[in-house]
């Protein structure tokens, strides 16, 4: 630190002393030069007086001389006395102009650094930096410790007889805590609701009873759901989840963002940047992850050190981020259920989506999402109709309609 100011306060003097220089140096000395004409003027009148003296010229011509030789005496010495005063003036306000210069460059670098630097921290190399990371990252909170202070976020709306089949179903599965499947319906049913504690210790359950045969999206689910308790926060716990997806499946874009995401909040915009700017490369439009990396990679990249990053051409424009409803796997979750219970709370989740997509719209995976439920529920006059609707809606993407159709083929009503 000591150092930094010692480098910092001599790079000032050093250039408040050539502006000085410059300075003083620009204004013109002309005293000497009248006090060299006032020597000059002086001689003249000697020789005037000896060649009177010695009768080279008449009187009356030695006479005129004086005259105009002392005539000019006057002058000379009247502009060098006011020159002095002046040259006094000028050194003055170049004294003032000096410190004001001193004053602008020291206190200006000051002020500048209180407002852009970091006063009391030592200075940080390359491996210091990562060093302090490296700590950060193995010393930040847990996810108890983040979710005790998240605020209480209110609850998701939804039906009445909604929630009531949310209550029965966790009275169930607390009945029957080794039903796969009724964990498998209540971690998204929590999730959808916005309980993600809940949502995420149902999920945990789940890929307990599953084992070895416990898939990377199942990791990646769990993920997600702790780091939404955590407000956002990639806690140690969320850490090790990610690790276990990743071990799994090392393309995994829910796993990368929170990777980078993670590096982000750790003190390595670095890697962070590195990982999103290759996941943004590597993804579709409508890849979930792709809308809240763009609207957060410029920072990164600037905390990086990257200045001029552009985003690639393909993901300039916004998509919208599925919302939460049911698939197929969904409805076949709820097959432990009675047949009433089952038709009640899945019709219950159809419908949510499908009001939200006809109010709101949505991407092509969430009307295949309601295709495809559509399909398992048996009611194809119905999915038929969503699917006219649908290639309506995305008429000329051939892309999304290549997604929808998918949907549309699940519920047996593609062309």
């Amino acid at each position: 630190m000591t150092l930094f100011w010692i480098i910092a306060g001599a790079a000032a003097l050093v250039v408040t002393t050539l502006l000085v220089l410059a300075l003083m140096r620009g204004r013109r000395e002309t005293g000497p030069a009248e006090a060299y004409d006032l020597k000059v003027y002086r001689d003249q009148l000697r020789e005037i007086d000896r060649d009177a003296t010695r009768g080279t010229i008449p009187p009356e011509e030695a006479d005129r001389l004086r005259t105009e030789v002392s005539r000019r005496i006057l002058a000379a010495d009247a502009k060098l006395q006011g020159d002095a005063a002046a040259g006094t003036q000028g050194r003055t306000s170049s004294g003032i102009m000096a410190g004001l210069i001193a004053l602008v460059l020291f206190g200006g670098a000051f002020g500048l650094y209180l407002t852009l630097g970091a006063p009391g921290y030592g200075d940080l190399g390359l491996q210091d930096r990562i060093a302090a990371a490296r700590d950060m990252r193995a010393n930040r909170p847990s996810q108890a410790e983040v979710e005790a202070q998240v605020p209480a976020q209110p609850p998701t709306d939804a039906p009445d007889d909604y929630l009531s089949l949310v209550e029965r179903l966790r009275t169930a599965v607390t009945e029957r805590p080794d039903d796969l499947q009724g964990h498998i319906l209540l971690a998204r049913s929590e999730a959808a609701l916005g309980n993600y504690p809940a949502a995420y210790a149902a999920q945990r359950k789940l890929i307990e009873l599953k084992g070895d045969a416990a898939t990377a999206k199942d990791y990646a689910d769990l993920a997600d759901m702790l780091v939404l308790a955590a407000g956002g926060y990639v806690s140690p716990e969320a850490e090790r989840i990610i690790d276990e997806v990743m071990a799994r499946d090392p393309s995994n874009g829910v796993a990368r963002y929170y990777g980078g995401l993670m590096m982000a909040q750790t003190g390595r915009p670095d890697a962070g940047f590195r990982i999103w700017d290759t996941l943004l490369r590597e993804s579709a439009p409508s890849d979930l992850w792709v809308a809240p990396i763009r609207d957060q990679i410029p920072d990164l990249a600037r905390a990086a050190g990257v200045n001029d990053y552009a985003l690639p051409e393909a993901l300039t424009s916004p998509s919208a981020p599925p919302l939460a409803g049911p698939d197929a796997a969904d409805v076949e979750a709820a097959s432990e259920m009675s047949d009433a219970d089952r038709q009640q709370m899945i019709q219950g989740m159809v419908e949510r989506l499908g009001n939200r997509l006809a109010t709101e719209g949505g991407s092509p995976q969430e009307w295949a999402q309601l295709l495809g439920a559509l399909g398992v529920l048996g009611e194809t006059d119905r999915a038929r109709e969503i699917w006219t609707e649908a290639q309506g809606v995305f008429e000329g993407n051939a892309e999304a309609l290549a997604v929808v159709r998918g949907g549309a083929e699940r519920a047996g009503v593609a062309e």
